[in-house]
């Protein structure tokens, strides 16, 4: 009899398990179809939220609804604020938010709604089975989500129900009954090892349906699901290279918020209790609204200063020395692609500022004939190298099954304008330095016409990598359209090199023909460094239809061709 009720206990064990990896699953399905559907318009709008304390707290709840995850929420904001882009005090609103968010998810998701799971998971799979790709596949991937985790609840309930009335069960949670304690630890355990609070709620929701919990036991375990899906977004902030402090301080923030809250209901229990005893089967997810509700409240009027203390505590840190260290790759965003690609892009633009101090470089070269500025080139683009490795490696390990079409576009754009800065600082360190070098080495004075020309060029260039990174940041149209004529223009430059150094030629001076061809050579570089910047502007364009297959479409007029793309 004994071996008999041990092999019934353990397939119990197993079915449970089987019903929570398929309401994990679930969950994941419904949180990668909107993150492939949405997920760099859902930190576009999060990014506009965050301009108030209260636009913050709608911005995080929607955001959170949409996600159906805290921890992703919690990220986006983490790398908002490691960016400088917000204060802290709203990105704090906006986990407030968050948290309510899931809250109002765990509520809607307790009731009984397993007659719809069929439906959309019909629904689902004939979305996604028919649609080729884009937005309408990864919205059935949602309802197929959907439908797995109201399938998944209603086992769990069904399984539950019997173990409810179990003898053996009820002494168990008697014995437990007053040690709140452990069942707030298991409680966050479970949250921490899902990386979801939904996920951990809803389960705890089931085993309250079924009697299988005590109220007081209920609460403790409400609280510690808040608390272990906090130290998440906590322990990711920390990544492989060491704590970034300014993601620290939004998830610490956060974590320390719902600690003072889970001791203030431990502290009144019985009270608590006493109040939470007539919801029945809805108790586990009216407990977890009323905590999140109470916990805002309580937090609003303090945000400010818990954000000063938390900014006194954990200033910023001095940059690093090493130049060549990667600051924003931060590891623990990888299972969140819009994050992960935005600290990307972040990096990106890192190397884009070191080509542009390498364009400096060599324009002290070549002006003031100093061996220093090809010496420095070089040093810079060691630097390029080893952060162009770092962010390919970096976007490698983004799992590509997660990206929708806008975020699997973006981060082809990412490695390629890495790409094209990458090769861009190769030709000012080899090239550019090499020619700096031997006019250096054959003490070749430049006429001022020459010499002001070739300052003249790097000039631009700087202005056009600049255009470039408004290009990668915020598509913006025109400066791409300014990229394009600029690289016709360098054309026109070099034919005029060419013809200055045809007509020292036939002036048979040698030295103004080694200075025409020293400009030549120089402006042949510098138009390669162009079109490297340029290329950026080449997939806007395209999908605007304002690109030819080899130049800028011109036959129409320029309004005309914007009023068409619109």
């Amino acid at each position: 009899m004994t071996e008999r009720w041990a092999v019934s206990q353990a397939l119990l064990l197993v079915e449970l398990a089987g019903h929570a990896a398929l309401l994990l699953w679930g969950l994941h399905m419904v949180q990668s179809g909107v993150q492939r559907s949405f997920g760099m318009r859902l930190r576009h709008v999060l990014g506009i939220g965050l301009g108030n304390r209260w636009r913050a707290v709608v911005a995080g709840l929607g955001i959170t609804a949409a996600l159906q995850s805290s921890t992703a929420t919690a990220l986006m904001l983490g790398s908002f604020a490691a960016g400088a882009g917000v204060a802290l005090a709203p990105a704090l609103a906006a986990m407030l938010g968050a948290n309510l968010g899931t809250a109002l998810i765990v509520l809607v998701l307790s009731f009984p709604a397993n007659a719809l799971a069929p439906g959309l998971v019909l629904a689902g799979v004939i979305a996604f089975r028919r649609s080729a790709g884009g937005r309408v596949r990864d919205l059935g991937r949602v309802a197929i989500g959907l439908g797995l985790m109201l399938t998944s609840l209603h086992l769990l309930g069904a399984t539950m129900a019997p173990v409810g009335s179990s003898p053996t069960l009820h002494v168990v949670l008697d014995a437990f009954a007053g040690m709140p304690l452990p069942n707030l630890l298991v409680a966050a355990l479970l949250a921490w090892a899902a990386h979801s609070s939904v996920a951990a709620m809803l389960f705890i929701a089931a085993l309250v349906a079924s009697g299988a919990v005590g109220t007081e036991a209920c609460i403790a375990m409400v609280l510690g699901a808040n608390i272990g899906s906090a130290l998440n977004p906590l322990l990711a902030a920390t990544g492989e290279a060491g704590p970034d402090r300014a993601r620290l301080r939004v998830a610490l923030g956060n974590l320390a918020n719902r600690l003072l809250g889970a001791g203030i209901v431990l502290a009144l229990l019985p009270q608590a209790a006493a109040w939470l005893e007539p919801m029945g089967r809805l108790a586990a997810a009216q407990a977890h609204l009323a905590f999140n509700l109470g916990t805002a409240l309580l937090a609003w009027p303090l945000l400010g200063p818990l954000a000063r203390l938390l900014e006194r505590l954990m200033p910023d840190r001095p940059q690093a020395e090493d130049a060549g260290a990667a600051r924003y790759l931060d590891t623990g965003a990888l299972e969140t692609p819009p994050v992960a690609l935005a600290n990307a892009a972040r990096e990106v633009l890192r190397i884009a500022d070191t080509v542009e101090a390498m364009l400096v470089a060599s324009t002290a070269a070549f002006q003031e004939g100093s061996r220093e500025g090809p010496k420095a080139a070089k040093r810079l683009d060691d630097v390029v190298d080893r952060l162009h490795r770092q962010v390919q490696f970096y976007l490698a390990r983004i799992a590509q099954d997660d990206l929708g079409e806008e975020d699997a576009r973006r981060l082809a754009e990412i490695r390629a304008f890495a790409v094209s800065l990458e090769h861009a600082g190769d030709v000012l360190e080899r090239d550019l330095g090499g020619l700096a070098t031997k006019r250096l080495r054959r003490g070749l004075v430049l006429p001022a016409d020459i010499a002001a020309e070739i300052t003249g060029l790097h000039l631009r260039l700087q202005a056009q990598l600049r255009l470039a990174v408004a290009v990668f940041m915020r598509e913006d149209a025109e400066a791409a359209r300014r990229l394009v004529r600029e690289k016709e223009a360098l054309r026109d430059a070099e034919r005029l090199a060419l013809a200055r150094m045809a007509e020292a030629a036939d002036r048979s001076a040698a030295e103004g023909g080694a200075a025409a061809g020293l400009l030549l050579d120089a402006v042949r570089d510098l138009r390669r460094i162009g079109a490297h910047f340029a290329m950026v502007a080449h997939p806007l364009l395209e999908r605007r239809g304002e690109l030819l297959p080899s130049r800028l479409a011109v036959e129409a007029p320029l309004s005309e061709s914007l009023a068409g793309s619109d």
